[in-house]
């Protein structure tokens, strides 16, 4: 049927350059925890990176209160960029706190979670480009399900090992949020992918 008024289609490209920059943001935290050396430096451009995140998702909203036909709810539009936004957010916490807390050595179990991390960022690029092609995003929405389970796995072994450690409390206190961080933003990840799926679902 013809449409007088087309739908706005550049919501998906918005999705894809958000997607994008929380991928670039989770590339940087790994090599921060790679290369401590120049932690604070990385922590620097990732920060800008989270700025540039929220730049994204103002300039969405502004968009998408301005857009007569969207492309899928409004609802969706909403709550996809925020929670691209919260994976970006919650990267720039732990870069902030690995700097805060004065980390020279990066624990293996946290290098392991920021690598399952961006290979987690990496699926949902794939995932958000194929938004408008229906269920080819499945495969990528079930591996960011498969690595948040991963993470769950390292994140349970790290924390009971650190509890059988003799390292002083207030350190012990420091890897206990950078691990449930490193977790948290795991499950931030499987976020976004229930939200592409529930999209995917709902307009097929």
């Amino acid at each position: 049927m013809f449409r007088f008024i087309p739908k706005e289609e550049k919501f998906f490209d918005m999705f894809i350059c958000m997607a994008q920059n929380a991928h670039e943001a989770s590339k940087l935290l790994t090599l921060m925890m790679e290369k401590p050396e120049k932690i604070r430096d990385t922590a620097e451009t990732i920060k800008a990176l989270e700025h540039k995140g929220d730049r994204m998702t103002h300039d969405l909203i502004v968009k998408l209160n301005k857009t007569f036909i969207v492309p899928i709810d409004r609802e969706d539009i909403y709550g996809l960029s925020s929670k691209l936004d919260d994976v970006t957010d919650l990267i720039e916490s732990i870069a902030r706190r690995l700097v805060l807390f004065k980390v020279t050595e990066v624990s293996e179990p946290a290098l392991e979670l920021a690598r399952v991390l961006q290979r987690s960022t990496a699926a949902i690029v794939i995932a958000v480009s194929e938004l408008q092609n229906g269920m080819k995003v499945m495969d990528p929405c079930i591996e960011i399900n498969r690595l948040e389970d991963e993470a769950d796995h390292i994140y349970h072994l790290a924390l009971g090992k650190l509890f059988e450690t003799d390292m002083d409390p207030i350190t012990l206190i420091k890897w206990k949020e950078l691990y449930e961080k490193l977790e948290a933003s795991l499950d931030r990840c499987e976020d976004v992918a229930n939200v592409i799926e529930g999209i995917v679902v709902k307009n097929a």
